[in-house]
């Protein structure tokens, strides 16, 4: 009977352990965290040192018990939870408990670490074990602390004043300023054109093209063309001056060489896994996962065939580097092997050097030895870490770059063209870090003084692009540059932020959510401090800190709580919603609110560089007295008085310009009535004529679109715009079963064809002005999406019901009946087909999630007396 008891994680593990320690040991799993804060206010009580209360999780009580049950009989307890402080935090709890059930001191515990599941690593592990890391423990309960404190001070504050089942977050809020704030630097930027010149030429049957960087003995900038005008002024001097021929004025060759990556951390294997693999950042994690706990290979002995994949070092073992090296001088020539190893400083300031880097555990287990063990994305992974690992301490790649002058025709004008050539791959034999820099340009071999004869000078337009809204490879990487959160928890806080409702990831890139920018004006307005990215930073460097043991954790915690105690006193009479900056015409989208807020890309104004809100709010155009703010309903977001309830004025958001007068566009071409163009409470709409006093019947209207811009007065564009919007509803002809009219119209949720009673949403390629009757048959006689908005799929096999795709708030999903199931981020929405939709339904039901339709409520009479 095993009477060493060890515990880990994960139960995916234990199988493997088991056969490294033999039958002496029992293996068993803690799911996870066995106690975790109560999810109440007063858990963490600043009065009292900031103790705080635990409870047993819930759904881990049974494996508590099992746990609680062996350690009784067990001489030796081994705590082998993971090598991180929410491991050791873990081993610490377990601890605990051992010693309120009397456990411990009869029972010896001890703490092991390894930090890849291989025989080696274990075993020298349980031969070496040590204490119980508190350094590491109070650095987790620190983390732990203020994330309560934080979350649940704020995340009330913000369902008073912005919304319900809203959430603030020590991390999670800097986090969606980033992908606030990309937004406003997007919406403020103004496009600026500028111009540049090259010539086209053929020599010994290569293309060649090169652009100008010298004219008449000025060096170009960016924009010393910035018109058309100018670049065909000149053309115009260049071409008359060569006679389409130019003249080889200077070629410079030098060498370049490219050295390896630094073998993967957690962050960059995360942002690898999504440029590369087209992974999120949460799939990468959990396959990582599953190659480090364990993989059943050959006779279903399982293994570890990574390292520990959350860490920040780019370290490697002295055995890893010899290991690959023997690995790369045996499988490659010798001019692939450098003289030394290769050593890589790791750019994170909060590196625990401690941990290597995210390596494979045996380097000669190449991807396609272990290829038909593995699934397809933990192929792919695998062959990621691995071809990054053995590259690391390959050669570096060497390369001959070129560049070549040409004077157009003295050497005041200069034409210029650069080329790259590869003159040995070396690491890139096995791994490219990005293709585009490694191109190869070819460029013909040219001499000082060679004349080529021009195809044709000629001018490209260009204009200047706004920055990228962030994709997750890019989010991860600023986090980890500017010290928010820990690239363990990169994953976790993408994840939040679109549960929550704050960002919507679309296209593969981040896009705010009307909710997200609400709330993240609403802290900005009150608690900047703490969205800062250097306090945040700041933050985290105090919590590697008491991880290390230079600082004291409940000094940290006082230092934190006492000014954001100070900062929430009085927050709860501040004003719902953020102000409406003042500005003619009103601010009524988003856009234009950005226009009025003075934030750089840091979130400063750019002159001052102190962080500034609008200070000058628009004043209440009924009462005079109050001041406009930006407010959310359940209906959305809409503009309201700050002096409510004494003043109920409100706006819509959201809704373009106010129009504060009628503009006239013109005349009705066949009406001949005169079409205006008017303000109302949801926005511009047109009306052709007006209402006459003694008159029920209205003049006909109908909305102006939301993102067509507030014309002048006579616009031509404007008025056939307008006529085609008041040309709806428009009837189309008769349905040739029903015998019922089949007309075409816009309404809230876009272009729809009604029929009976009944609509049908028309494609986005079409519009109702020239749908034909045909077609609107064709469209009517497809299946019900059931639900606005979506694309049908197919039918459920079971009930013949429709099946659809659907784009929702937090992106998209498959719809059958009640039953809603996201679709992941690995698939594309054009890729969903009927069998994939009818798999992620049916782990939706599996898991006993889905929505249960409401009950009735009887009414119950009071009997008379």
């Amino acid at each position: 009977m095993p009477d060493h008891l060890l515990i880990v994680e994960s139960p995916s593990k234990a199988s493997t352990l088991k056969k490294f320690l033999g039958e002496n040991f029992q293996i068993l799993a803690s799911y996870g965290h066995v106690r975790d804060l109560e999810a109440k206010e007063g858990a963490v009580d600043p009065e009292i040192n900031f103790g705080m209360r635990y409870k047993l999780i819930e759904r881990n009580k049974k494996h508590l018990k099992t746990i609680l049950d062996a350690a009784k009989k067990s001489d030796i307890i081994y705590l082998a939870t993971d090598p991180d402080r929410e491991g050791e935090a873990i081993a610490w709890h377990l601890s605990e408990i051992f010693a309120e059930k009397k456990i411990l001191p009869k029972t010896r515990l001890c703490r092991v670490v390894f930090y890849e599941i291989t025989k080696t690593a274990v075993t020298s592990a349980v031969k070496n074990p040590r204490e119980v890391s508190m350094d590491l423990v109070n650095a987790q309960q620190a983390r732990r602390a203020l994330d309560h404190l934080v979350g649940f001070n704020l995340s009330p504050l913000l369902w008073k004043k912005v919304g319900r089942n809203l959430s603030a977050g020590r991390v999670q809020s800097p986090a969606l300023r980033l992908i606030v704030e990309r937004e406003q630097e997007i919406e403020k930027f103004d496009k600026k054109e500028y111009w540049t010149i090259h010539f086209k030429s053929q020599i010994e049957g290569l293309e060649m093209s090169a652009k100008l960087s010298k004219l008449n003995g000025h060096k170009l900038e960016q924009f010393d063309i910035p018109t058309e005008k100018q670049q065909e002024s000149a053309l115009t001097e260049i071409t008359k001056n060569t006679n389409l021929t130019v003249t080889v004025h200077n070629v410079a060759k030098k060498p370049r060489t490219r050295r390896p990556a630094a073998p993967f951390t957690t962050s960059t294997l995360q942002q690898d896994g999504i440029r590369k693999l087209g992974f999120s950042a949460r799939e990468t994690m959990m396959v990582a996962q599953q190659l480090y706990e364990g993989i059943a290979i050959d006779d279903n002995d399982s293994i570890g065939l990574i390292s520990y994949m959350r860490t920040d070092s780019v370290n490697l073992s002295n055995d890893a580097i010899n290991d690959i090296r023997n690995f790369i001088n045996k499988e490659f020539s010798t001019e692939y092997l450098p003289n030394e190893p290769t050593n890589y400083k790791g750019k994170s300031k909060n590196a625990q050097e401690a941990h290597e880097a995210v390596r494979p555990t045996l380097i000669s287990r190449t991807p396609e030895s272990l290829k038909q063990y593995l699934t397809p994305t933990q192929f792919s992974l695998y062959q990621l870490i691995w071809r990054r690992t053995v590259a690391c301490q390959m050669t570096s790649a060497k390369y001959n770059t070129t560049s070549i002058e040409f004077s157009a025709p003295n050497p005041e004008t200069v034409f210029r063209v650069t080329g790259q050539t590869l003159l040995f791959d070396g690491y890139t034999k096995v791994y490219t870090d990005n293709q585009n820099s490694d191109e190869e340009i070819s460029l013909p071999n040219l001499n000082v003084n060679d004349t080529l004869t021009v195809e044709k000078f000629y001018g490209e337009q260009h204009f200047t692009q706004p920055p990228p809204r962030f994709g997750e490879a890019s989010l991860v990487k600023t986090l980890e540059e500017f010290g928010i959160g820990r690239p363990s928890t990169y994953a976790t806080i993408i994840t939040t932020l679109q549960d929550r409702g704050y960002a919507i990831l679309e296209k593969k890139r981040f896009t705010p959510t009307d909710v997200g920018r609400l709330v993240n004006g609403f802290l900005l307005s009150h608690f900047d401090r703490y969205l800062e990215y250097d306090f945040t930073a700041k933050l985290e460097e105090d919590l590697d800190a008491i991880s290390n043991g230079d600082q004291n954790w409940t000094k940290v915690m006082t230092d934190f709580w006492n000014k954001f105690a100070l900062d929430l006193k009085n927050k709860d009479e501040v004003k719902r919603g953020i102000p409406i900056p003042n500005a003619s015409p009103g601010v009524r989208t988003w856009e234009e609110f950005s226009k009025q807020t003075p934030f750089d890309g840091n979130g400063k104004d750019q002159e001052s560089n102190v962080r500034v809100l609008p200070t000058t709010a628009e004043k209440c155009p009924k009462c005079n007295i109050g001041t406009l703010l930006l407010q959310n309903s359940a209906r959305g977001l809409f503009v309201g008085c700050s002096n409510y309830p004494d003043c109920k004025y409100t706006d819509p958001f959201g809704s373009g310009p106010i129009l504060k007068d009628p503009i006239v566009l013109g005349m009705h071409p066949e009406m001949k009535t005169t079409i205006k163009l008017l303000g109302g409470p949801y926005g511009p709409y047109v009306q052709l004529g007006d209402a006459q006093p003694d008159s029920k019947r209205k003049p006909k209207r109908a909305s102006w679109p939301k993102d067509t811009g507030i014309p002048d007065a006579n616009d031509k564009d404007a008025l056939s715009l307008a006529v085609k919007l008041l040309s709806l509803p428009r009837k189309l002809g008769l349905h040739p079963e029903t015998k019922l009219v089949i007309e075409t119209s816009i309404g809230r949720f876009g272009p729809y064809i009604k029929h009976d009673g009944s609509f049908k949403s028309i494609p986005k390629d079409e519009n109702p002005y020239d749908i034909s009757l045909n077609r609107a048959i064709e469209l009517l006689s497809q299946p019900s999406t059931g639900g606005r908005g979506g694309t049908a799929i197919g039918k459920h096999p079971d009930d013949k019901k429709p099946v659809s795709l659907h784009k929702g708030r937090y992106g998209p999903y498959v719809k059958h009946g009640k039953v809603n199931a996201t679709v992941p981020d690995k698939f594309e929405p054009s890729d969903v087909t009927l069998e994939i939709a009818l798999d992620l339904l049916k782990e939706k039901i599996s898991k006993g999630d889905t929505k249960k339709p409401a009950k009735k409520r009887t009414k119950t009479r009071k009997k008379k007396a």
